[in-house]
Order: structure tokens, then C-alpha cells, then sequence
């Protein structure tokens, strides 16, 4: 595997807080972080918002576990578009994507994407652990036809895990160059991080990411 030097390395990751705990000091400093390290974005829970940064503003909707309507989702996606947010990372309803219901899915996708339009850039989490390679298949291929922008492994909160190498290359072959592939959850050592990238990801939602980009093992997201 070719290494990837730290600078580039950084700019491939949503340096990102989700704890249902964060403060807005918490905030703050994940802010100042992402913008010392270079990182592409900073990924922060709606309530945050509007941020002002030197970086890309990323959020969550429907997060963590995806089973609200999808009414609601667009509604959050909307109201995050319209205090800044530069992209809505949206958690999918995996039961629907375990029942086989893929429409209901690339419904729910396009109504979040018709709330938040271009150039608000849509990722769609699809929880890939918690599939099984034919869902994920159709869920990938759902997010494009409904006009998301990447698909991403996970939540970082499911107890089925969070990305792997397969998943994402799975992801990758599935989406081609056309969409963003984003691997999050359960990625703590800078080689995990860049086997990700040798495996397809174009982004990361890292919380360690000093950690990582120093070599060391991080925790968390």
C-alpha cells in the first residue's frame, strides 16, 4: 500500500464530533483542530450550527439511527443548509434497506436532496455492517439515482460495527467515479485510514485525526 503523506491524508477527512455530550467548548476546539491540521471539513451535530471556519461545515440528519420520516430529515437537512452547513451527511432507514424496500429509500434520499439542493453536497449513510452485499449494492444505487453525492459506510454507532475494506470497495465498485465514497466508524490507526483510501474511500469521518495523522491509535468515531 502506498503511504499517503499527512497533508493530503488530512484533507480527505471530516474531522468530526457527534458525542451526544459535546458543549459548544467542545465545539470550539474541534474547530480550531480541524483548521491546524488542515482537514477537509469539520462534522458537528446540528444544534451547532452556524459555524464560522476557514473549513468545509459538515452535519448529520436522521442521525444516528435513521428511523424518522422522511419529512423530517428534509426538514433537518433544510434548516442545516440554511445556517451554513456545506454538507448533510443523512442516515438512511436501514430496515427498509433490510426489507428489500430500495424505493422507499431512494424516496426518503430524494427528499432530503430536494430540501438541501446544490450545492449542498449529500452523503447518504447506509450502516453498510448491519448489510448484506446485495443491499448495499441496491442502497448504493438507490443514493445516485435519487442525486446524493457519496455514500458512506456507517454512523459510527451501530452496534454491527463501522467500515471495513470490503464494504468499501464494494461501495466503490458500485458507484465508480461518479459518486463519493466516505468511510466512517471504527477507523483508529493511520494505516486503517489509509488502507481505506488504498480500498476506494475519497473521504474519512475521523474523531482522532491528530492521533491518527501522528501515527498513533485514536478512539472514538
Amino acid at each position: 500500500m502506498t503511504n499517503i503523506d499527512s497533508s493530503t491524508l488530512a484533507g480527505l477527512i471530516d474531522h468530526t464530533l457527534l458525542k451526544p455530550e459535546a458543549t459548544a467548548a467542545d465545539v470550539a476546539a474541534l474547530l480550531r483542530e480541524a483548521e491546524e491540521l488542515g482537514t477537509y471539513s469539520l462534522c458537528v451535530s446540528p444544534s451547532m450550527l452556524p459555524l464560522e471556519t476557514t473549513v468545509k461545515v459538515a452535519t448529520v440528519c436522521g442521525f444516528p439511527s435513521g428511523q424518522h420520516a422522511p419529512s423530517i430529515k428534509a426538514a433537518e437537512a433544510a434548516d442545516s443548509a440554511a445556517k451554513g452547513a456545506d454538507e448533510v451527511d443523512m442516515v438512511i432507514n436501514v430496515g427498509l434497506a433490510r426489507a428489500g424496500d430500495f424505493a422507499a429509500v431512494e424516496q426518503e434520499i430524494r427528499a432530503v436532496r430536494e430540501a438541501a439542493p446544490a450545492p449542498v453536497v449529500l452523503k447518504v449513510i447506509i450502516e453498510s455492517a448491519a448489510l448484506t452485499d446485495e443491499q448495499i449494492v441496491a442502497v448504493c444505487e438507490a443514493a445516485e439515482r435519487a442525486g446524493a453525492d457519496f455514500v458512506k459506510t456507517s454512523t459510527g454507532f451501530h452496534p454491527a460495527g463501522g467500515a471495513t475494506e470490503h464494504a468499501v470497495q464494494l461501495m466503490r465498485s458500485t458507484v465508480g467515479d461518479r459518486l463519493g465514497v466516505k468511510a466512517s466508524g471504527g477507523i483508529r490507526t493511520r494505516e486503517a485510514a489509509e488502507a481505506m483510501v488504498a480500498a476506494g474511500a475519497s473521504r474519512l469521518g475521523l474523531s482522532s485525526s491528530r492521533t491518527i495523522l501522528e501515527g498513533g491509535i485514536g478512539s472514538g468515531y
